[in-house]
Formats: C-alpha cells, structure tokens, sequence
C-alpha cells in the first residue's frame, strides 16, 4: 500500500513536540507545516534565513515574497524573524535544530540527483546544501 504525501507528513508532523524548532527538507516535508495541531507552537526553519513561519499558503493566497527553502508560500506568524544563511547554516550545524524532516533525494547518473520538488528536474553536485549534506 502506498501513502500519499499529505499522509506521511501528518505522520511526521506528530513527532513533534511544543516548542520544537523544526527544518523542514526540500519537497515534501514542508507539508508537515499544514498538520500542526492548534495549540501546540513549533518553530519551522528553512535554510534560506527564516524561523517562525506557519503553514503553506492555499492557491489564492500565494505571496512569493515570503517562502521558505521549497519555494513554497509559507504563512507569516508574529515573532517569525529571518537572517541571512550563514546564520541558519550554523544553527543546522550548530546543534539548534531539533528535528530534520529530509526530503527525497535519489541519485539518478554519477554526480546527479532528483528530489522530490524536482517535478523532473535534475540537481548537480554541490549545488545544494541541505542539513543532510555537510561539507
């Protein structure tokens, strides 16, 4: 039997706990932003510099001034604050981070991977930085 997306990340979203500070991968994972329970506070950090954003924003409210490491529209919630990536990569790698929920990466031909986000798309080597990818 396979899951869809919507049912593995409301499977993950319950893994989280009040006041956690939680990244969320490419693709996939930023789902788990739209399951959190009302009345539990979990704090969504994306490597591209923001902390403290809500869940994904439907169709008809789209605003691509404010999105988190997917390029998905995230909801703005008070007190969310950004910085720039030097900040975020040392909160990753600095032990700041609570849970990493990791997106799909699978390796297709030598020096090339696809995510999950990738809609069919193809990612180099070292183009990209993620939590799961240290240098």
């Amino acid at each position: 039997m396979r899951l869809d997306e919507e049912t593995i990340a409301l499977r993950a979203a319950k893994e989280f706990e009040d006041g956690m500070v939680v990244n969320l991968g490419y693709g996939m994972p930023g789902l788990c932003a739209n399951f959190i329970p009302e009345g539990r506070t979990i704090f969504f950090q994306s490597e591209n510099g923001v902390l403290g954003y809500g869940p994904l924003l439907t169709d008809e409210e789209k605003d691509y001034e404010l999105i988190n490491a997917s390029d998905q529209p995230v909801t703005h919630l008070p007190g969310m604050c950004f910085f720039d990536s030097a900040v975020s990569f040392d909160m990753i790698r600095g032990g700041h981070i609570d849970v990493v929920i990791l997106g799909l990466i699978r390796y297709l031909k030598k020096e090339t991977w696809q995510t999950g986000a990738d809609r069919g798309g193809l990612l180099r080597h070292g183009r990209r930085h993620g939590p799961g990818l240290g240098r």
